[in-house]
């Protein structure tokens, strides 16, 4: 049976199957799905797998967890975008693991100076945003005056 077959019966049974797991576990999309969907909270043999992929990290913590999945941090902290999320959705306040991330990314850097520090940058953050002078710096400046 693949991944996609026992995240499937789950669903239609609307009950966790544990036998199931260890298959579901070896697919991170199946993994999210089973955890959100059939038992509605963590779903600790996957951890690992979801912890690898950013996108389902941010996902699992916001809509499984409900907060800080301190597993999938290191991934969500190597992707600009996820970082912010991560920092406004979940953290609601500085991911100081994902800085270095969001520092590549001016827009992103824009908005967490506003939505998430709401002010200065750090000083690393604050220089390259100048260094960009683009329309995001011209943003981030007019915001800190």
């Amino acid at each position: 049976m693949t991944p996609y077959q026992a995240c499937e019966k789950a669903l239609q049974l609307g009950k966790r199957i544990p036998e199931l797991e260890l298959v579901i576990s070896k697919n991170v999309f199946h993994s999210f799905r089973y955890a959100r969907d059939v038992i509605k909270g963590r779903f600790i043999l996957a951890e690992p797998i979801i912890s690898q992929d950013a996108g389902y990290s941010y996902c699992y913590a916001k809509d499984v967890i409900k907060g800080k999945f301190i597993l999938g941090e290191p991934t969500i902290s190597k992707d600009a975008c996820w970082s912010y999320w991560y920092a406004t959705d979940i953290i609601k306040g500085k991911f100081i693991l994902g800085e270095p991330a969001i520092n590549k990314n001016a827009e992103y850097s824009c908005w967490y100076a506003k939505y998430v520090i709401k002010g200065k940058l750090p000083d690393f953050m604050h220089n390259q945003m100048i260094l960009e002078n683009n329309e995001y710096t011209k943003e981030y400046v007019k915001f800190i005056q």
